[in-house]
């Protein structure tokens, strides 16, 4: 597959995840409160499969893993808002399962290649545990947000989900300069800037 074609899964990913901060950050300063309305799930959703499959085209584990993680929260937080049951049956079977179709897919078919990701000659190896530390603090933050939620019986972000945003973010630019991803770098410039921005609003809110 073509280089432009890869960067565009990537791009277009990253605009729907910068899309959701945009729209949340929106919502948060006109209801002067950090809010979370549901097309940040949705569109949280979408762009995490887009950027699970251009993780794979990447050959970066690092991205693979932080997508694996987060998706399935995201289809939770639909829940508790009570928005994933309004989707048709088949939509909901088809979103559940093709991760996981996908995986097994080139898994069968010798498409993933487990030494390539692992010992992939553009990223060193202290590259690739700065990638993976990135991404599992960055995806701590949906997996606090999802306990968070769960105790609440509601979908919200706390603090903590602000901070370890902001944590996470920084490393993963860290980790885009070094292995030289526009897709990464551009995807959290924006969004470091509004994790800073909605830590402002709750503090002001206390």
């Amino acid at each position: 597959m073509s280089s432009w074609l890869i960067y565009s899964i990537g791009f277009l990913a990253q605009i729907l995840f910068s899309s959701r901060l945009l729209v949340q950050w929106l919502t948060s300063e006109k209801q002067k409160k950090v809010t979370t309305p549901t097309l940040f799930w949705s569109l949280s959703l979408i762009a995490s499969f887009l950027l699970f499959i251009y993780g794979y085209l990447r050959n970066d584990f690092a991205i693979m893993l932080g997508q694996a993680l987060t998706y399935f929260i995201y289809i939770r937080n639909l829940q508790l808002q009570n928005q994933w049951q309004r989707l048709p049956k088949l939509v909901q079977v088809f979103l559940f399962l093709m991760p996981v179709l996908i995986v097994i897919f080139y898994y069968n078919n010798n498409a993933i290649d487990v030494e390539l990701l692992f010992k992939n000659e553009a990223i060193p190896l202290w590259l690739l545990v700065l990638g993976i530390v990135s991404q599992v603090i960055f995806t701590l933050r949906f997996v606090y947000q999802w306990m968070y939620s769960e105790r609440r019986k509601e979908s919200t972000l706390p603090l903590g989900f602000w901070v370890l945003s902001l944590v996470g973010s920084v490393l993963i630019l860290t980790y885009a300069i070094f292995r030289e991803d526009p897709v990464l770098f551009v995807g959290h410039i924006l969004g470091t800037v509004i994790y800073v921005r909605n830590l402002v609003l709750l503090y002001k809110s206390t």
